[in-house]
């Protein structure tokens, strides 16, 4: 998207790796992540989470000099001071939110996906015209952009993950589809009402609201839902969400996912073999096969850049303003 959008993108990767593999057949001329950095105005550090800290030390951190920048589509490693860079140079968010692929048809479409935007450090006095310039370069400009702190994004996002998109969603899922199967249903038919229709939900949900889901299904539908929804999910179900947030605050599952890497990941790549091996997840690659659908499989590559233009923006960076700022849907960048 930066590269469509006019930004000379300079791309960082572990040399030898698939990844600079994919980047030459792709069309790119990867260089080492130093040798990106070094070139670079605004460095992103798009790697995965449990390797920013190793990648930033041994590398990218050699070639911050005062007055670059760094910037960082998630605020983990920053909030957990896992990464701390001098205070000489702007360190800023772009947080999109949507997967890659989503923001890459989207932009392609014409429009884009709406993004977080937040500075830690503004050395320079233009840290948030570089947020915003980044951000028009992926495409959010044209969906909305809302400023946030690190704080609240990183402890936000985790929050989300766990205890609704990622963790709560997938293991409601598999409860529906045990309580089914157990009491006798086909697992295909199982699959199709707790799993497959799912998306059909959620999609009504994304563009018209939950009361706008409810508006578009039948009234027996509405009737169950409004009814049962609050005994499956009840306070349970609460009580155990604010556990799940009060360790994201105190810094305790940072803690555990940073020791669980450094010591190897068993434990993670245990818990991903047992997920593969689900009854669902078995009963859901036949039926996806048998409906033609392909799995989507997503490559992350490291962009290292430089702006060709250092002032894109028409906003006020010094603005102190305790409520966050939404910059248009569109949003007016100049």
């Amino acid at each position: 998207n930066m590269r469509d959008s006019g930004v000379n993108v300079v791309l960082g990767l572990r040399e030898g790796g698939k990844s600079w593999k994919k980047a030459e057949e792709d069309g790119w001329e990867p260089m080492t992540h130093l040798e990106a950095a070094q070139k670079g105005d605004i460095v992103l550090m798009l790697m995965p989470d449990m390797a920013q800290p190793v990648v930033w030390g041994e590398e990218v951190s050699l070639a911050m000099t005062e007055n670059k920048a760094l910037q960082f589509a998630h605020g983990f490693n920053i909030h957990f001071g896992e990464i701390k860079p001098p205070e000489n140079i702007d360190v800023i968010m772009v947080a999109p939110k949507s997967p890659g692929p989503e923001l890459r048809r989207q932009y392609e479409a014409g429009f884009g996906v709406p993004a977080l935007v937040a500075v830690h450090q503004d050395a320079s006095g233009k840290a948030l015209q570089k947020a915003l310039a980044l951000a028009k370069a992926l495409g959010s400009g044209r969906a909305g952009v809302l400023e946030t702190t690190y704080q609240i994004e990183t402890e936000t996002d985790l929050f989300g993950e766990q205890a609704v998109l990622c963790g709560g969603v997938d293991h409601l899922i598999r409860t529906g589809f045990k309580v089914l199967t157990e009491a006798g249903y086909p697992p295909e038919s199982a699959y199709f009402e707790v799993c497959n229709e799912l998306k059909l939900i959620v999609d009504l949900i994304y563009k018209s609201g939950i009361g706008g889901m409810y508006r578009a299904v039948s009234d027996t539908a509405k009737w169950g839902g409004l009814t049962l929804g609050p005994m499956i999910i009840d306070e349970h179900v609460e009580d155990n969400m604010r556990k799940a947030l009060k360790a994201v605050q105190d810094a305790s599952f940072a803690k555990a996912w940073i020791a669980e890497s450094k010591s190897g990941a068993k434990k993670f790549d245990q818990l991903m073999a047992e997920c593969d091996n689900l009854e669902i997840e078995k009963v859901g690659r036949e039926i996806r096969k048998m409906s033609g659908l392909e799995k989507l499989s997503s490559h992350t590559i490291f962009h290292f850049f430089r702006v060709q233009e250092a002032t894109l923006l028409k906003v006020t960076p010094n603005d102190s303003r305790p409520t966050p700022r939404f910059f248009g849907a569109p949003c007016d960048m100049g």
